[in-house]
């Protein structure tokens, strides 16, 4: 069972729907006992950082997700969900839950700082990723395939051995990153068609070192 995490950041039913497409079980919910008890963890969202972040406080969601994250158990960020297990967000300054050292940038800031100029924010629409090692979740994915986005701000980890696939837009961005039973995806891989699904396929049969 599959326990998609919901703190009120966004429409959850598309998630569900893709793992129940791909004949995965599993549930949408705020309760810590359903969540702990899961086999695998989904941590999804859209929206603000400051408001996703004070609502996984108040369901006492975030030490949830830590506990998840030391008991081995397979988690899986998607879109807002990326960005905050990073310790910060340029989005107001946020504290976020920490999970992996590093920011979550914006691209208004990073476009100016490196002189980019004529591109739309936020970056929505289709995209390509680039892989910058192997990973059972990728297994089967190839260059030309397209992933949907939508999102104003982008994961920034301190290590680079934590990006597992970057993305051009203006810039070069970690579009995919993780560690041990982690992984994030800045893209929303229940939008993305059958690459998409295959990445929760392969999620939902990855079993972490």
């Amino acid at each position: 069972m599959i326990a998609i995490i919901d703190y009120k950041a966004g429409n959850l039913a598309s998630v569900s729907r893709a793992f129940s497409h791909i004949g995965v079980e599993n549930m949408i919910t705020n309760d810590v006992r359903r969540i702990k008890s899961a086999e695998r963890v989904v941590f999804p969202g859209v929206g603000a950082a400051g408001s996703a972040m004070k609502s996984l406080i108040q369901l006492g969601l975030d030490q949830v997700l830590r506990h998840a994250l030391d008991s081995g158990k397979p988690v899986l960020g998607i879109c807002l969900g990326t960005q905050i297990i990073l310790q910060t967000s340029q989005e107001n300054q946020t504290p976020c839950l920490g999970l992996i050292d590093g920011c979550a940038r914006g691209f208004s800031e990073s476009f100016k700082s490196q002189g980019v100029t004529g591109l739309k924010i936020p970056h929505m629409g289709w995209n390509r990723i680039n892989l910058q090692s192997d990973h059972p979740v990728f297994a089967g994915i190839r260059a030309e395939d397209e992933f949907y986005f939508v999102h104003s701000y982008y994961p920034s980890p301190d290590h680079a051995n934590q990006v597992i696939a970057t993305t051009e837009y203006g810039i070069t961005f970690p579009s995919v990153i993780g560690m041990k039973n982690l992984v994030a995806t800045q893209f929303h891989p229940e939008k993305s068609g059958k690459p998409g699904l295959a990445i929760l396929k392969n999620f939902s049969g990855w079993n972490p070192c």
